[in-house]
Formats: structure tokens, C-alpha cells, sequence
């Protein structure tokens, strides 16, 4: 069985192919976006990016894509912090 590539288009107008299972954090480099990092373990939510409007923790979750179509990456906003 083959792999489905997934197209990934990032906010910096880049873009990547990842597979099923992928690491964020691997294919953002391949883009040259970077993901903030704190934690590494879930609990802080420095990581999350919003993936087709959906907020994921990049530090605990790899790259899925379940409708297959392509995914849209930005960094995630917090109204209370973005102040």
C-alpha cells in the first residue's frame, strides 16, 4: 500500500508534502516556518497551530489528514495575549 501525500500550505505561503504520520515540527522546518516550542509535552500550549481552523498541539500530535484535502497551517491566536 501506498502512502498518501499530503499537500501542507503554511502561513508564510510556502509549502510542503508530508505523509500520514509526519512530525509538525519537521515539515514546518521544511517550509522554513517555525513553530514555538515551550514545553514539548502538551502542557503549555506554546506549539498549537490552527490546521484547516482546528487547533493542534504540534508537540504531541503528527500530521493527519482525514478528508483529503489540503491542510492550511497558521500559528494560533489568543485574543487575551495577542493585547
Amino acid at each position: 500500500m501506498t502512502e498518501s501525500k499530503i499537500k501542507i500550505i503554511w502561513s508564510n505561503k510556502n509549502e510542503t508534502i508530508a505523509l500520514k504520520g509526519d512530525s509538525w515540527f519537521s515539515a514546518a522546518k521544511k517550509a522554513g516556518f517555525e513553530i514555538p516550542t515551550g514545553c514539548l509535552t502538551g502542557s503549555c500550549g506554546a506549539c498549537e497551530i490552527d490546521v484547516n481552523g482546528e487547533t493542534v498541539r504540534a508537540c504531541i500530535s503528527n500530521i493527519k489528514n482525514k478528508k483529503g484535502n489540503i491542510l492550511r497551517v497558521t500559528l494560533t491566536s489568543d485574543p487575551f495575549w495577542d493585547n
